[in-house]
């Protein structure tokens, strides 16, 4: 019996040591890049914001804008824009089609819709912080010489003459081609047939430059050479203090696009939460390549073809204090986006007003109702601190039994001293979509996995 035992044990113990070795080789093959991830105003708040923050209903302005934008890329309202440089008295000027839009307020920090980290570029490397964003399929960098101009930042601007492996990409590449689908604009070119990118976001922030390619620099020594990006040389609009900003859409010319075919094609990221009144969460991350999917839960990740850049899933049913919502069906079978750039998750007007009603009359038997606040109309007097008290659980529930439960920081938000609101609005956009913000997003681990077509869900990733 004892001879059995010990024999149990040894096959135990070298099955074991194979998945070892089998999961050691597997990453050697596949590797995993694992970048800090930071919030705008979080612990390094003074790396991207300025020195007077805008108050956050402008930010909830420009969170409203984005939404515009993304309903008007699913009806296919936005417009492209094309433009050019002309030589003049020796030296290149941007020229502006009446097309493109351009920010009132240059520089103006963009707030608590921000996750950033840091990259370095060219060789030798220099870094910079970066704003991520699932819903921007392209990359750029303000660069010098700043044509027209480039927005305040923490550091220097990039500086091609420093690099030895900067070059910049004619408009005969595929990548210039490549371009009208990655930025919704036309490409356009100089007069020595470089190409020209313009890129422009829903809180009308632009970036026009030059498309170059260089080596990019992540992690702990991990280089990704010939990384195809914009040359920012006029960058107007709310990016804060940061020096760009890399995209992670479905594009090939995105950040995690040019880096799957090194990594794999996953990435997984958590956003660490943030208040208006000082207190910010830790531990975020933004993770490209293979990871252990034991403790996700996942449900298919669907594709729109008005838009097929973005990630879209489907929202099945909304649960609070474990009663389902009582909205038909139908209310919820409109396009779906999970979206880290939107600050506050967006749904459609029968399923908020019934979410909303449910949240107010267990929130209001204690606390009082008070004005709305920007594009948030249920408010109530208390901190969020007390409040969140009495928060019922909210669970967001997704197709294949995937699901989002929400703890109280992620369903009320504290705008002001002694106001807090829910984190929630409706969508009243006339093309309808429903958005998942990185309000609800912040703590949990958010994987997507395009080789399997799916997104995950693992809850305390970050804090």
């Amino acid at each position: 019996m004892r001879l059995i035992f010990s024999l149990l044990v040894s096959l135990l113990l070298a099955r074991t040591t194979s998945v070892r070795l089998i999961e050691e080789a597997d990453q050697l093959k596949n590797p995993v890049l694992h970048l800090p991830l930071y919030h705008g105003r979080g612990r390094h708040e003074s790396d991207l914001t300025s020195e007077t923050s805008p108050p956050f209903s402008e930010a909830l302005s420009l969170d409203r804008t984005r939404v515009m934008f993304l309903n008007s890329r699913l009806a296919k309202k936005n417009s492209t824009a094309a433009h050019h440089i002309v030589e003049s008295r020796g030296s290149s000027r941007l020229i502006y089609p009446k097309s493109v839009d351009v920010p009132l307020n240059p520089g103006v920090p963009l707030g608590i819709a921000s996750y950033y980290t840091k990259v370095g570029l060219g060789t030798p490397p220099t870094y910079y912080p970066v704003v991520v964003d699932t819903g921007s399929s392209f990359s750029w960098i303000q660069c010098e010489p700043c044509k027209v101009y480039c927005h305040p930042q923490i550091g220097s601007y990039f500086n091609p003459s420093s690099s030895r492996t900067y070059q910049q990409l004619s408009c005969d590449t595929t990548q210039c081609s490549a371009l009208e689908v990655a930025t919704l604009n036309n490409p356009s070119c100089t007069s020595s047939n470089v190409c020209i990118y313009v890129t422009t976001y829903g809180d009308m922030s632009t970036s026009i430059g030059y498309l170059s390619q260089d080596s990019l620099s992540l992690g702990r020594g991990q280089v990704l050479p010939n990384f195809v990006f914009g040359c920012g040389q006029d960058n107007e609009g709310l990016f804060g203090r940061s020096a760009g900003l890399f995209g992670l859409a479905r594009n090939k010319l995105s950040l995690f696009s040019q880096l799957s075919t090194k990594y794999g094609n996953v990435f997984s990221y958590c956003l660490p939460t943030n208040s208006l009144l000082g207190k910010f969460g830790s531990g975020g991350f933004l993770s490209i390549g293979k990871t252990s999917t034991s403790s996700y839960k996942f449900t298919p990740m669907l594709s729109e073809p008005r838009d097929p850049t973005l990630y879209f899933l489907k929202l099945s049913a909304i649960s609070v204090a474990g009663r389902t919502l009582g909205v038909a069906a139908s209310a919820y079978s409109v396009p779906t986006i999970i979206d880290s750039g939107t600050t506050i998750s967006r749904l459609t007007t029968s399923v908020y007003k019934a979410l909303r009603h449910e949240l107010v009359r267990i929130i209001s038997s204690k606390y009082r109702v008070t004005v709305a606040y920007s594009i948030l109309d249920a408010c109530f007097k208390g901190t969020s601190d007390e409040i969140m008290k009495i928060v019922p659980k909210v669970q967001l529930i997704f197709q294949g039994g995937a699901n989002l439960d929400l703890t109280p920081h992620n369903v009320i938000l504290e705008v002001e001293k002694g106001t807090t609101c829910l984190a929630f609005a409706s969508n009243s956009e006339q093309s309808e979509i429903a958005i998942i913000g990185n309000q609800q997003q912040q703590t949990i681990e958010v994987v997507y996995d395009l080789s399997n077509s799916r997104i995950g869900f693992a809850a305390g990733g970050c804090h």
